[in-house]
C-alpha cells in the first residue's frame, strides 16, 4: 500500500512538472519585446496562416524557445549526472571547465575555419568540453585529497579562467572577437531551425542514454563499493556517463554559448521534490531545467525591451547566491 501511494505521489509530481513546463512555454511564447496573443501563438503552431506577427513567432521566437527547452534539459541533466558521479554537490558543467573548454574550442574553429558548418562546430565543442573537464580533474588528482568538492571547484574556476583567456586571445589575434562574443554571450538570440536540426539530435541521444543508466548512477552516487559488489562494470559506466556529460554540455555551448549554474541549481531543487533516485531525478531535472531556461529567456527579452538582457546574466544573478548557499550548507564537509 505504501509503495502504491508513493507511486501515485511521484506520478502527481510529474504531472505538475509537465503543467509547469507547458505554462512556461506559453508564457515565453506570448511575452517579449513584441507581445503576442494566445490566438496568434496557436495559429502559428497549427495553421498555415502568414502574417508578420505569426511569421515572427514561427521563425524567431519558436526556435529559440525550442532551443531553451533542450539546453535547459541538457544542462540540468549533465549537472545532475556530474553531482551523482563525483558525489560533489557543487558540480556543474559551467563550474568544472566543460563550457569554458567548449568555448575555447569554438573560438579556435571560428578562427581557423570561418566557414565551418554547425556539425563541425558542435563536434569541436564536444572535444573542447572533454579537454576542459580532463584538465580540472587532472589538477584535482595532483594532490592527495584533491577530489574534495571545493578543491575541484577551485580547479574548475582556474581552468575556466585560463580557457576563457585563450578564447579571448584567439579572438583578438585573429580579429574575430565580435564573432566569438556574439556566439558565446550566453543567449538564444539568432537561433535557427537549421542549428536545431544539427545539434538537438545529440542532446536527445544524450538524454535517452542517461535515462537508461539512471539506476546505475543512483547506486554509484551512494557507494561505489556496493556498485562493484552488485556486479556493475563501474569503469565502463563512468566512461559512458562522462561521454554523456560532454555530449550535453558541448551541444549546449554550440547552441547558446556560456551558461553556468543551471546544472547546479535545478538538480538540487528536484531532489527536494522526488528524492535521490536518479530514475526520477533525471527526467524531472529535464522538465524543470527546460521550464527554467524558457522563463529566463523570457525575462531577458522583456526586462529592458526592446533591448535584450543576456540570459547568462539573469541565470548568474540567481545561481551565485544559490552556489554560496550550498557552500555554506556543506562547508564543513566539503573541504
Amino acid at each position: 500500500m505504501l509503495k502504491q501511494k508513493s507511486s501515485f505521489s511521484l506520478l502527481y509530481k510529474f504531472i505538475v512538472g509537465i503543467l509547469v513546463l507547458i505554462a512556461s512555454f506559453l508564457i515565453a511564447m506570448i511575452f517579449g519585446a513584441a507581445d503576442t496573443s494566445m490566438n496568434e501563438v496557436w495559429l502559428s503552431l497549427t495553421s498555415t496562416v502568414k502574417t508578420d506577427t505569426i511569421t515572427m513567432i514561427r521563425e524567431i521566437r519558436l526556435p529559440r524557445e525550442v532551443a531553451a527547452v533542450f539546453v535547459g534539459a541538457a544542462l540540468s541533466i549533465s549537472g545532475a549526472i556530474m553531482q551523482g558521479l563525483t558525489r560533489n554537490p557543487l558540480a556543474d558543467p559551467g563550474l568544472l571547465g566543460l563550457t569554458a573548454g567548449a568555448n575555447a574550442a569554438l573560438a579556435l574553429i571560428l578562427a581557423l575555419r570561418p566557414s565551418a558548418g554547425y556539425l563541425a562546430i558542435t563536434l569541436t565543442c564536444f572535444l573542447g568540453a572533454a579537454v576542459g573537464v580532463i584538465f580540472v580533474f587532472g589538477i584535482g588528482a595532483m594532490k592527495k585529497g584533491g577530489f574534495s568538492p571545493l578543491r575541484i571547484v577551485l580547479a574548475g574556476a582556474a581552468v575556466s579562467a585560463f580557457l576563457y583567456g585563450i578564447a579571448e586571445g584567439i579572438g583578438l589575434y585573429f580579429k574575430i572577437s565580435k564573432d566569438v562574443s556574439m556566439w558565446t554571450a550566453g543567449g538564444l538570440m539568432g537561433t535557427t531551425w537549421k542549428q536545431l536540426q544539427v545539434i538537438v539530435p545529440f542532446i536527445i541521444l544524450g538524454i535517452i542514454v542517461s535515462f537508461f543508466l539512471a539506476r546505475q548512477l543512483t547506486i554509484l552516487s551512494l557507494n561505489e563499493e556496493v556498485a562493484v559488489g552488485l556486479g556493475q562494470k563501474t569503469n565502463q559506466i563512468k566512461a559512458v556517463l562522462f561521454i554523456i556529460i560532454v555530449l550535453l554540455a558541448g551541444s549546449s555551448v554550440a547552441l547558446v554559448g556560456n551558461m553556468a549554474f543551471i546544472g547546479l541549481m535545478v538538480p538540487h531543487f528536484v531532489r527536494i521534490i522526488v528524492g535521490t533516485d536518479y530514475r526520477f531525478v533525471l527526467p524531472m531535472s529535464a522538465i524543470f531545467g527546460a521550464a527554467f531556461m524558457m522563463l529566463a529567456d523570457m525575462l531577458g527579452r522583456t526586462i529592458n525591451a526592446p533591448y535584450e538582457t543576456p540570459v547568462y546574466a539573469i541565470v548568474s544573478m540567481l545561481g551565485l547566491p544559490f552556489f554560496l548557499f550550498i557552500v555554506h550548507k556543506g562547508g564543513k564537509t566539503l573541504l
